[in-house]
């Protein structure tokens, strides 16, 4: 077919503007196709499941790293400590107590009659054995001559049969009757010189005369207590007796042998020193407490018997409460019984050993077995000085 010059014009120019349109709009596909779906949605899946592992990766990451800061912080922190000691100064404890004799009696008469001279008074200091007083017993001296007469007639008589006997005049149970009378008035004889012995009055023991209750001529009756005249008081103040009473927490501390100190009210800025000689090794019940006795030497007379005082003791006590409480570089809680609080010291009853290492400074943060470190003990400054002053000094202090 043949085409003229202007159809085919036409039809450049149709072809020109169908692609000069194609050129301003593209022809796009309504719908992607199925292939790229199939390709790019498990590549999304995948691509979310690996997005969520990473973040929980990074946040687990997170938790350690701020588990090892914490760990870290931790570690470092510091605390001061102190090393429990048990307590080595000697406890004291002072207890009242009064001043005893160390013998103390009234003296009664032996036998009835009257004083006939008495020797000491009031303040005297006899020694054992010296004359104190002198009784009249008439009738006892009347007594002492009729037996001694008996004792002589038995006497003889019995001579005289043992004679008889030898010679086989008499029998031997004749013999043995006068010889047991002469035995019977031989005894009456040395109880009447005994009784007779008691009208001189002599001190038991060495000490002072604290009252004298006869004169000369009194009428004084054997006996004791209300039934008796009683002649003379005397104690024996050297050494002096001190009892006190110590509680059932010192009690186990009382041995013989402990030495005391004694203080006296009267006796101000002096001591006397004093010495444990007996306990009485058993607490009293209702008290809870035990008795001790303290011996006081008073040689000078300066104390007396009755006079009231403090008995101080130092007690060593070799089961003493640890002072504080306890640990190493791990923090560890441990219970324990407080005692007394001395200030600069705490005492420990119960719950920690000796030389365990104890936190002085705890707070919040120290968890149970959480690992520290010890802070260097501070040098005092009186040390400081003192290794500042022994230290040489640099160039230019010498020029």
């Amino acid at each position: 077919m043949i085409k003229t010059e202007t159809d085919k014009r036409q039809g450049n120019g149709a072809h020109d503007e169908d692609a000069q349109d194609r050129k301003v709009k593209p022809r796009k596909p309504l719908h992607p196709p199925l292939r790229n779906i199939a390709v790019w949605g498990p590549i999304a899946a995948v691509t979310f499941v690996a997005i969520l592992v990473i973040l929980g990766a990074w946040h687990r990451v997170s938790q350690r790293r701020e588990e090892k800061d914490f760990v870290q912080r931790t570690t470092e922190l510091q605390v001061n400590i102190a090393t429990a000691q048990r307590d080595a100064q000697p406890k004291e404890l002072i207890l009242p107590g009064t001043f005893d004799a160390f013998n103390q009696t009234t003296i009664f008469p032996r036998s009835n009659g009257y004083v006939k001279s008495w020797k000491v008074d009031i303040g005297d200091n006899v020694k054992a054995g010296q004359l104190l007083a002198e009784i009249e017993e008439p009738e006892v001296d009347q007594q002492l001559a009729q037996a001694r007469a008996q004792q002589e007639i038995a006497k003889v008589t019995a001579d005289r049969w043992r004679d008889l006997l030898d010679r086989k005049v008499v029998s031997k149970q004749e013999y043995d009757q006068n010889e047991k009378a002469y035995e019977a008035a031989n005894a009456n004889l040395q109880q009447l010189e005994k009784i007779q012995g008691f009208q001189q009055v002599v001190a038991p023991f060495t000490g002072k005369i604290t009252a004298r209750n006869i004169d000369v001529g009194t009428l004084v009756t054997a006996g004791t207590g209300n039934s008796g005249t009683p002649l003379f008081n005397m104690v024996q103040s050297d050494p002096l007796r001190v009892y006190v009473f110590v509680p059932q927490t010192n009690a186990a501390s009382m041995r013989e042998g402990l030495k005391a100190k004694i203080l006296v009210q009267e006796r101000p800025g002096q001591d006397f020193e004093g010495t444990v000689t007996r306990t009485a090794g058993a607490l009293d019940p209702t008290s809870r407490t035990m008795q001790v006795e303290v011996q006081v030497p008073n040689h000078d007379g300066n104390l007396y018997a009755g006079m009231y005082g403090q008995v101080k003791f130092l007690l060593p006590d070799d089961n003493a409460p640890i002072v504080v409480l306890t640990n190493d570089s791990r923090i560890h809680w441990q219970k324990i019984s407080v005692g007394r609080d001395f200030g600069t010291q705490l005492e420990v009853l119960d719950g920690l050993a000796e030389n365990t290492k104890v936190v002085i400074n705890p707070n919040d943060d120290l968890v149970e077995g959480i690992q520290v470190q010890v802070k260097p003990a501070e040098k005092p400054k009186a040390a400081v000085a003192e290794t500042a002053a022994s230290s040489p000094a640099p160039e230019v202090a010498k020029k």
